[in-house]
């Protein structure tokens, strides 16, 4: 249970670093909200003609008598918007860390000078093209994973007492956990470690991850919420790469160790439920 406090830190961490660097979260912001109104726009856009929209894909029911027609379609106009808010929550950070690639990439590397014993910061070497691709296709790969898991929990909403208790909370860490794979993936791509090795990585200190990213998931209900703490869910993220890959960090002129330590990573046991899967 160590490992939920020491994830929660991450997070206050990564807040307290960009609030001492005031230029680098002005320029963190950006991304955030260029994304905030897009998806604004989106959900605006569904407001206005999600109802149409249902009724040109149910002719069938045009005959049905009042007040079923009414009802049958306000639910699909309910539902629809509810999934899509659902999806825009689920991919705003994907969508935002996509189009902020250059400047999060920036901001996790002058974290990794500042807290590296050495002043050095990893590099991919790879060109910016490159890098772009590999974030969008594991992106949409983590999307597709995380919505296979949102539609499981949507149903699961239905049954009794348990959908109404257990099924939100258990929604908030596996959000969690997807979340913090996408916010670490910027650390920790730039040092060559795959999707796959990433996932075995995050489930190997599975409260570690839920202890920084599931506070994070409920605050980034509120997507204008997301954009102000974005900068520093980057900066928490790439402190807490170093800690999963035992990378020394600098604390108050001092080097530590994290308590990760380099080791090959381990596998989850066979049949296990895990987010990641």
């Amino acid at each position: 249970m160590r490992d939920l406090g020491v994830g929660f830190q991450y997070l206050l961490k990564g807040q307290r670093w960009v609030a001492r660097h005031g230029k680098q979260y002005g320029f963190g912001l950006v991304p955030g909200l260029i994304t905030l109104v897009l998806y604004a726009a989106a959900l605006v856009a569904l407001a206005l003609w999600g109802e149409d929209a249902v009724t040109w894909a149910t002719p069938f029911a045009d005959d049905w008598s009042s007040p079923w027609l009414g009802l049958f379609r306000g639910f699909l106009t309910a539902v629809l918007f509810a999934l899509a808010l659902l999806l825009a929550v689920v991919t705003f950070t994907a969508v935002t860390l996509l189009v902020g690639q250059p400047f999060y990439e920036n901001l996790s590397e002058k974290v990794d000078r500042d807290v590296s014993p050495d002043g050095h910061a990893p590099e991919s070497g790879l060109p910016l093209w490159r890098e772009l691709w590999i974030s969008a296709r594991d992106s949409l790969r983590i999307v597709v994973r995380a919505a296979l898991w949102g539609v499981l929990l949507f149903a699961c909403g239905f049954i009794p007492v348990v959908g109404q208790t257990a099924v939100p909370v258990l929604g908030f860490f596996v959000t969690g956990f997807f979340l913090t794979e996408e916010l670490t993936a910027v650390a920790l791509q730039r040092r060559g470690v795959d999707l796959r090795t990433r996932l075995g990585l995050l489930r190997s200190r599975k409260t570690l991850v839920w202890g920084f990213g599931t506070p994070l998931a409920v605050a980034f209900l509120v997507p204008v919420v997301a954009v102000f703490l974005m900068p520093g869910a980057v900066a928490g993220a790439t402190l807490m790469a170093r800690e999963l890959l035992g990378e020394e960090i600098r604390e108050g002129g001092s080097a530590v160790e994290g308590d990760g330590g380099v080791r090959s990573l381990p596998q989850p046991p066979s049949g296990s439920p895990s987010p990641g899967r």
